[in-house]
């Protein structure tokens, strides 16, 4: 079983099918300016079509910090992400998890 860091991690560095598994039935997603996202099959979904996205890209990071705590996680990142174009574009984000146990 991943520790909490670990789950976090894998989420922040787009390894999304990794931790489907860890995800509370209830989890929201607040994806600050767009949507908040709420339950397991909204975050599944959004992840997924992601990953579609992410296949015709390359990614890397750039800085990726992680500051674990006892229930929580925050990990800040800077990336870069390559279109098939060549098209470069920068993103920094800053993701904070709360964990809890499943009911």
């Amino acid at each position: 079983m991943p520790t909490i860091q670990q789950v976090a991690e894998a989420f922040s560095s787009h390894q999304f099918r990794d931790v489907y598994d860890f995800l509370h039935p209830q989890v929201e997603w607040t994806l600050v300016g767009a949507a908040r996202l709420e339950g397991k099959e909204q975050v599944v979904y959004a992840c997924e079509q992601s990953l579609v996205t992410l296949d015709r890209t390359t990614t890397q990071f750039l800085r990726f910090k992680t500051i674990p705590a006892a229930d929580s996680v925050a990990i800040d990142t800077v990336a870069k992400y390559v279109d098939a174009k060549w098209q470069r574009s920068f993103v920094r984000s800053c993701d904070i998890y709360e964990f809890t146990e499943a009911t």
